[in-house]
Protein backbone atom coordinates (compact mmCIF):
# COMPACT_ATOMS: atom_id res chain seq x y z
CA UNK A 1 0.00 0.00 0.00
CA UNK A 2 1.26 3.46 -0.84
CA UNK A 3 -0.67 6.64 -0.08
CA UNK A 4 0.08 10.24 0.79
CA UNK A 5 1.45 9.29 4.18
CA UNK A 6 2.22 5.57 3.92
CA UNK A 7 5.04 3.85 2.04
CA UNK A 8 5.03 0.07 2.53
CA UNK A 9 8.82 -0.18 2.28
CA UNK A 10 9.28 2.46 4.97
CA UNK A 11 6.74 0.73 7.23
CA UNK A 12 8.64 -2.55 6.89
CA UNK A 13 11.93 -0.80 7.66
CA UNK A 14 10.63 0.72 10.88
CA UNK A 15 8.79 -2.44 11.95
CA UNK A 16 12.14 -4.25 11.72
CA UNK A 17 13.57 -1.81 14.28
CA UNK A 18 10.67 -2.15 16.76
CA UNK A 19 12.46 -4.34 19.30
CA UNK A 20 15.44 -1.94 19.45
CA UNK A 21 13.53 1.35 19.33
CA UNK A 22 13.72 2.08 23.06
CA UNK A 23 17.38 1.14 23.41
CA UNK A 24 19.16 4.51 23.89
CA UNK A 25 22.36 2.98 22.49
CA UNK A 26 20.63 1.18 19.64
CA UNK A 27 19.77 2.22 16.08
CA UNK A 28 17.46 4.99 17.32
CA UNK A 29 20.20 6.57 19.43
CA UNK A 30 20.11 9.91 17.53
CA UNK A 31 16.37 10.23 18.19
CA UNK A 32 16.86 9.48 21.88
CA UNK A 33 19.48 12.23 22.05
CA UNK A 34 17.41 14.69 20.02
CA UNK A 35 14.08 14.05 21.73
CA UNK A 36 14.44 16.20 24.89
CA UNK A 37 15.38 19.31 22.91
CA UNK A 38 12.68 18.97 20.28
CA UNK A 39 9.97 18.13 22.84
CA UNK A 40 10.96 21.09 25.03
CA UNK A 41 10.76 23.42 21.99
CA UNK A 42 7.32 22.07 21.06
CA UNK A 43 5.96 22.08 24.61
CA UNK A 44 6.98 25.70 25.18
CA UNK A 45 5.04 26.80 22.10
CA UNK A 46 2.00 24.69 22.93
CA UNK A 47 1.78 26.27 26.38
CA UNK A 48 2.32 29.73 24.95
CA UNK A 49 -0.65 29.24 22.58
CA UNK A 50 -3.00 27.22 24.77
CA UNK A 51 -1.79 28.02 28.33
CA UNK A 52 -2.51 24.40 29.35
CA UNK A 53 -1.86 20.84 28.19
CA UNK A 54 -3.74 20.01 24.99
CA UNK A 55 -4.75 17.07 22.81
CA UNK A 56 -1.89 16.18 20.47
CA UNK A 57 -1.88 13.86 17.47
CA UNK A 58 1.60 12.45 16.86
CA UNK A 59 1.64 11.26 13.25
CA UNK A 60 4.28 8.69 12.37
CA UNK A 61 4.89 8.08 16.05
CA UNK A 62 6.88 4.85 15.62
CA UNK A 63 7.48 3.27 19.02
CA UNK A 64 6.41 6.43 20.82
CA UNK A 65 9.52 8.42 21.78
CA UNK A 66 7.88 11.79 21.16
CA UNK A 67 4.32 10.71 22.03
CA UNK A 68 5.31 9.36 25.43
CA UNK A 69 7.49 12.40 26.19
CA UNK A 70 4.60 14.75 25.41
CA UNK A 71 2.23 12.67 27.54
CA UNK A 72 4.69 12.80 30.44
CA UNK A 73 4.38 16.60 30.24
CA UNK A 74 0.62 16.31 30.74
CA UNK A 75 -0.64 16.44 27.17
CA UNK A 76 -3.35 14.04 25.98
CA UNK A 77 -1.64 12.24 23.13
CA UNK A 78 -2.78 9.97 20.33
CA UNK A 79 0.09 8.26 18.52
CA UNK A 80 -0.63 7.20 14.94
CA UNK A 81 1.53 4.95 12.77
CA UNK A 82 1.14 2.32 10.07
CA UNK A 83 3.89 0.16 11.59
CA UNK A 84 2.07 -2.28 13.83
CA UNK A 85 5.16 -3.83 15.42
CA UNK A 86 6.52 -0.42 16.34
CA UNK A 87 3.18 0.42 17.94
CA UNK A 88 3.30 -2.75 20.02
CA UNK A 89 6.67 -1.63 21.33
CA UNK A 90 5.14 1.78 22.10
CA UNK A 91 2.24 0.27 24.02
CA UNK A 92 4.51 -2.06 25.94
CA UNK A 93 6.84 0.76 27.00
CA UNK A 94 3.96 2.98 28.18
CA UNK A 95 2.09 0.22 30.02
CA UNK A 96 1.50 0.99 33.67
CA UNK A 97 2.75 4.57 33.49
CA UNK A 98 -0.71 6.10 33.91
CA UNK A 99 -0.30 8.47 30.98
CA UNK A 100 -3.12 9.96 28.91
CA UNK A 101 -1.72 8.25 25.85
CA UNK A 102 -3.20 5.94 23.24
CA UNK A 103 -1.93 4.44 20.00
CA UNK A 104 -3.67 3.67 16.75
CA UNK A 105 -2.47 1.82 13.68
CA UNK A 106 -3.34 3.46 10.39
CA UNK A 107 -2.83 6.48 8.18
CA UNK A 108 -3.62 10.15 8.72
CA UNK A 109 -6.02 10.03 5.77
CA UNK A 110 -8.22 7.61 7.70
CA UNK A 111 -8.56 10.02 10.62
CA UNK A 112 -9.36 12.83 8.20
CA UNK A 113 -12.11 10.74 6.60
CA UNK A 114 -13.58 10.20 10.07
CA UNK A 115 -13.74 13.94 10.68
CA UNK A 116 -11.18 13.91 13.50
CA UNK A 117 -9.67 17.24 14.53
CA UNK A 118 -6.88 18.15 16.95
CA UNK A 119 -5.59 21.45 18.35
CA UNK A 120 -2.00 20.27 17.92
CA UNK A 121 -0.26 17.82 15.59
CA UNK A 122 3.33 16.65 15.49
CA UNK A 123 4.99 14.91 12.53
CA UNK A 124 8.61 14.46 13.56
CA UNK A 125 11.16 12.96 11.17
CA UNK A 126 8.28 11.75 9.00
CA UNK A 127 7.83 13.96 5.94
CA UNK A 128 11.09 12.79 4.36
CA UNK A 129 9.69 9.23 4.39
CA UNK A 130 6.26 9.82 2.81
CA UNK A 131 5.52 9.35 -0.92
CA UNK A 132 3.77 12.71 -1.42
CA UNK A 133 4.85 15.47 1.01
CA UNK A 134 2.38 18.04 -0.35
CA UNK A 135 -0.58 15.67 0.04
CA UNK A 136 0.69 14.72 3.50
CA UNK A 137 0.75 18.37 4.61
CA UNK A 138 -2.73 18.91 3.19
CA UNK A 139 -4.00 15.95 5.22
CA UNK A 140 -2.39 17.27 8.40
CA UNK A 141 -3.90 20.69 7.75
CA UNK A 142 -7.31 19.07 7.43
CA UNK A 143 -6.84 17.42 10.82
CA UNK A 144 -6.04 20.71 12.58
CA UNK A 145 -8.67 22.62 14.49
CA UNK A 146 -8.97 26.35 13.68
CA UNK A 147 -6.09 28.11 15.39
CA UNK A 148 -4.25 24.83 15.82
CA UNK A 149 -0.50 24.25 15.63
CA UNK A 150 1.42 21.81 13.46
CA UNK A 151 5.02 20.84 14.24
CA UNK A 152 7.21 19.26 11.56
CA UNK A 153 10.83 18.21 11.94
CA UNK A 154 12.93 16.99 9.04
CA UNK A 155 16.25 17.23 7.21
CA UNK A 156 17.29 19.94 4.78
CA UNK A 157 18.35 18.84 1.30
CA UNK A 158 21.85 20.29 1.41
CA UNK A 159 25.34 18.93 0.79
CA UNK A 160 26.02 19.36 4.50
CA UNK A 161 22.97 17.26 5.38
CA UNK A 162 24.12 14.49 3.04
CA UNK A 163 27.59 14.51 4.57
CA UNK A 164 26.25 14.60 8.13
CA UNK A 165 23.05 12.56 8.14
CA UNK A 166 23.83 9.94 5.50
CA UNK A 167 27.57 9.54 4.96
CA UNK A 168 28.49 10.37 8.55
CA UNK A 169 25.61 8.99 10.62
CA UNK A 170 24.76 5.93 8.52
CA UNK A 171 28.00 4.79 6.91
CA UNK A 172 30.88 6.14 9.00
CA UNK A 173 29.65 6.36 12.60
CA UNK A 174 26.87 3.76 12.13
CA UNK A 175 24.52 5.77 14.32
CA UNK A 176 21.62 4.81 12.04
CA UNK A 177 21.04 1.74 9.87
CA UNK A 178 22.36 2.31 6.33
CA UNK A 179 19.50 3.24 4.01
CA UNK A 180 17.45 4.97 6.70
CA UNK A 181 17.38 8.18 4.63
CA UNK A 182 17.34 9.12 0.97
CA UNK A 183 18.90 12.53 0.33
CA UNK A 184 16.57 13.22 -2.60
CA UNK A 185 13.60 13.04 -0.23
CA UNK A 186 14.93 15.64 2.21
CA UNK A 187 12.80 18.81 2.32
CA UNK A 188 14.19 22.34 2.19
CA UNK A 189 12.61 25.01 4.42
CA UNK A 190 11.42 26.82 1.28
CA UNK A 191 9.70 23.66 0.05
CA UNK A 192 8.12 23.09 3.43
CA UNK A 193 6.91 26.69 3.52
CA UNK A 194 5.40 26.34 0.05
CA UNK A 195 3.70 23.08 1.02
CA UNK A 196 2.30 24.62 4.19
CA UNK A 197 0.96 27.64 2.31
CA UNK A 198 -0.57 25.33 -0.28
CA UNK A 199 -2.35 23.55 2.58
CA UNK A 200 -3.65 26.82 4.02
CA UNK A 201 -1.15 27.01 6.89
CA UNK A 202 1.36 29.69 7.87
CA UNK A 203 4.95 28.98 8.86
CA UNK A 204 5.18 30.70 12.23
CA UNK A 205 8.52 29.59 13.72
CA UNK A 206 11.58 27.56 12.76
CA UNK A 207 14.79 26.44 14.43
CA UNK A 208 17.76 24.33 13.52
CA UNK A 209 18.68 21.32 15.63
CA UNK A 210 22.28 20.29 16.20
CA UNK A 211 24.08 17.72 18.36
CA UNK A 212 26.22 18.64 21.34
CA UNK A 213 28.85 15.86 21.18
CA UNK A 214 30.32 16.61 24.60
CA UNK A 215 26.99 16.15 26.36
CA UNK A 216 25.44 13.57 24.06
CA UNK A 217 22.38 15.77 23.58
CA UNK A 218 20.95 18.14 20.97
CA UNK A 219 20.07 21.82 21.14
CA UNK A 220 18.21 24.43 19.06
CA UNK A 221 20.54 26.45 16.81
CA UNK A 222 20.14 29.23 14.25
CA UNK A 223 21.38 27.21 11.28
CA UNK A 224 18.82 25.04 9.49
CA UNK A 225 21.44 23.55 7.16
CA UNK A 226 20.96 19.97 8.41
CA UNK A 227 18.09 19.25 10.86
CA UNK A 228 15.30 21.69 11.55
CA UNK A 229 11.99 21.92 13.40
CA UNK A 230 9.15 24.14 12.22
CA UNK A 231 5.84 25.29 13.64
CA UNK A 232 2.89 26.19 11.42
CA UNK A 233 -0.39 27.80 12.42
CA UNK A 234 -3.85 27.10 11.02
Amino acid sequence: MQAGSVDAAEVARFNALAAQWWDPRGPMRPLHQMNPARIAWIDARLRRRFAAPVRVLDVGCGAGLAAEALARLGHEVVGLDAAGEALEAARGHAEGLGLTLSYRQGAAEELLAEGARFPAITALEVIEHVPDPAAFLATLAGLLEPGGLLFVSTLNRTRRAWLTAILGAEYVLRLLPPGTHEWQRFVTPAELDAGLRGAGLRLADITGMAPDPLRGTWRPVRSVAVNYLAMASA
